[in-house]
């Protein structure tokens, strides 16, 4: 085993117990709480150990620095640590553990890098406190006002402002950050793979063993959106209303779970309730007002938007409302970018995915931005069940090292979008 694959496992065992359930395996790596705080000082004490600058934008997010961005813009890689209820280990930290094991692969081959190199740890991307994903990335970028971030509030009712507060910090400091975004040349943002593309073969049949198959290029991220819809009804005794005097807001949600699947397979989308919130929660109480939140997307824009619309249309014949939280229309990474990573390397097949990241965000902005994707041998993803195969985060490490490598240079030809 190379120095370097000792470096990740090494780097990828610390890891593993932060923040993780021993009920069900899982991860909760909430924003702003303990687990991210540990995480947050891990990742600081790994760049201090490797003589990398760090420092914080106006969202929290952590940039660590080989060379000055400051002199020139440089190459930016990483992901994210905070993880959604009981999530998987791989999807974001195996982004920051490869961009850090990439430093180590590029000195223990005397590489010094041409321009800046930037290892970054977005916060807050899966938003599974406070709501909205990509919370880091949008600030900074303003795509999420500081004043509607700093209202957005946990199940607990702690505002994101309490949280910053509680965890040391100004939240009027919040805001874009035109300075942090201005020293970014590209991003590149390895991740594994939210499916089992990579898993199958021409004929859906399953190939793990295909080395052609273990890293794949990011082409684009499809359009997708948040909606929260309030549900209405009337709080009564479970065991002595009549069946036809009862407004039970628990019956709209159910229209509006059976509408969301009917809807999204009309349309060839997809669609989710995966989260909802019931008043006053008693066992022996009528629901009186349920919340519930539907993601949808899929590889057209338009019916996304007819998909939501028909669930919304369903949900408003009960009387319930409906705010749109978040919506991203398709986001295609920059083509000379995406085009220098295919030269870099020939045989990844192209691999476009219905997940956000801060990616996608970064290259909604105008910020050059592609993805490599690491082969995930089930599919599964935002589960315990996640899963990457060691000998494939490897050779991701592998692939990002040859493209920073490449990208980090002055020499040979630089499309349009990627940085010389």
């Amino acid at each position: 085993m190379s120095d370097v694959s000792v470096s990740f496992d090494r780097m990828w065992s610390d890891l593993e117990p932060v923040g993780r359930e021993s009920a069900t395996g899982g991860y909760r790596r909430y924003a702003w709480t303990r687990a991210d705080h540990d995480l947050r000082e891990w990742f600081v004490g790994e760049c201090a150990a490797r003589g990398l600058d760090v420092t914080e934008d106006r969202a929290g997010n952590q940039w660590a620095w080989w060379g000055d961005p400051d002199a020139q813009p440089g190459v930016v890689i990483g992901s994210h640590l905070d993880s959604v209820p009981d999530g998987g280990a791989f999807d974001g930290p195996l982004g920051v553990v490869s961009a850090l094991a990439t430093v180590d692969a590029l000195r223990a081959t005397g590489v010094t890098p041409e321009v800046p190199l930037g290892v970054v740890n977005f916060v807050d991307e899966e938003g599974a406190r406070f709501g909205v994903a990509c919370a880091g990335s949008r600030i900074i970028t303003g795509a999420l006002t500081a004043d509607r971030a700093r209202s957005l509030t946990d199940a607990d009712g702690i505002s994101m402002a309490k949280a910053w507060v509680a965890a040391g910090r100004d939240p009027e400091s919040m805001g874009p950050d035109d300075d942090a975004l201005g020293r970014v040349a590209c991003f590149v943002e390895l991740h594994v793979e939210q499916g089992k593309a990579l898993a199958l073969t021409a004929d859906g049949g399953s190939d793990l063993d295909d080395p052609s198959r273990a890293v794949a290029i990011g082409t684009d991220i499809w359009p997708h959106g948040r909606w929260r819809i309030d549900i209405p009804g009337e709080a009564n005794h479970a065991g002595t209303t009549r069946l036809d005097d009862r407004r039970d807001a628990m019956l709209g949600l159910a229209v509006v779970v059976q509408s969301a699947r009917a809807q999204a397979a009309r349309l060839g989308c997809v669609a989710t309730v995966g989260k909802v919130l019931v008043e006053p929660g008693g066992v022996n109480a009528i629901p009186s007002r349920v919340t519930a939140w539907l993601d949808a997307r899929g590889t057209d824009e338009e019916a996304v938007r007819s998909t939501v619309r028909g669930v919304l249309a369903d949900a408003g014949s009960l009387g319930a409302t409906a705010t749109e939280e978040s919506w991203t229309p398709t986001t295609a990474f920059d083509t000379g970018l995406v085009s220098r990573l295919r030269g870099i390397l020939p045989d990844a097949p192209l691999l476009g995915t219905g997940a956000g990241h801060d990616a996608g965000v970064l290259a909604t902005h105008g910020v050059p931005a592609a993805m490599l994707y690491v082969r995930n041998p089930t599919g599964i993803s935002h589960s315990p069940a996640e899963h990457a195969e060691p000998s494939d985060c490897h050779d991701g490490v592998m692939a990002l090292t040859a493209v920073v490598s490449d990208l980090c240079s002055r020499l040979g030809p630089s499309p349009a979008g990627a940085p010389r």
